[in-house]
Formats: structure tokens, sequence, C-alpha cells
């Protein structure tokens, strides 16, 4: 690379870093870092940022984000009776999204374990 070369790419260098300092979040660490992030943490985080409700999100990502909260959910319900009803519509809905066609990626689990569920929702109450 030529004298001349190299002054032009630092110059390039330097007009490209002004533009880069004036970003949101320009100086600040990287949300998420040390975390251990499913593989469609960009989804959820460009979902957040620009409020787009789940109506809006295929039907195999709202089964994701629902899976997510499962033990949220289900620590919200006070009766065995609602928990295992709750399990077994959602095992309806993530068998549907396993044979039916295609709508959004592939979901990367199966059907939830009834009776495991109850158990550790038994546990989690005490």
């Amino acid at each position: 690379m030529s004298d001349r070369q190299a002054r032009g790419a630092e110059r390039a260098m330097r007009e490209a870093d002004k533009e880069f300092q004036n970003l949101p979040g320009a100086g600040k660490p990287l949300s998420g870092l040390g975390q251990n992030l499913g593989e469609d943490w960009w989804l959820h985080q460009k979902t957040t940022r620009e409020n787009i409700g789940d109506e809006a999100l295929p039907k195999t990502m709202r089964l994701r984000k629902e899976f997510g909260a499962l033990h949220q959910t289900l620590d919200a319900i006070d009766r065995e009776e609602q928990v295992r009803q709750a399990l077994d519509d959602l095992n309806v809905r993530i068998r549907a999204a396993l044979i039916g066609p295609p709508d959004g990626p592939p979901l990367n689990f199966g059907p939830v374990d009834v009776e495991a569920e109850i158990a550790a929702w038994r546990e989690r109450r005490r």
C-alpha cells in the first residue's frame, strides 16, 4: 500500500468513526454480554424495542415465547386443575405447530411433560 493510499484509508476511517459516535448507545457496553441468550434473542429485542405485539409474531415464535415464560405463567395459577388445563392446551398447540404447515421458524422443543411440570409447580409453591 502506498503512502497516499494509507492516508486515504486513515481519513476514511476517521470520517466513519465520526458517523458511529452519534449512534444510540455509543460508548455503552452491548446489552446481553455474558448472558446465555436464546437463538432468537434478536427477535425478542426488536419486538420489545418497537412495541410489536405478540399477535404480529408467527405462531411458532409465539409458542417459543410462551414456552420460555412457562414457569412464570404456571406460578400465577392457584389451582392444579387449571395448571393441568394450561399445559394440555399448550401441548395441543405445540403438536399442531410440529405437524402442521410451517408458520415461522421450526420449534426446538416438543410437548411438555405434564406430570413433571405439575410436580415442579408444586415444588415451587412450597
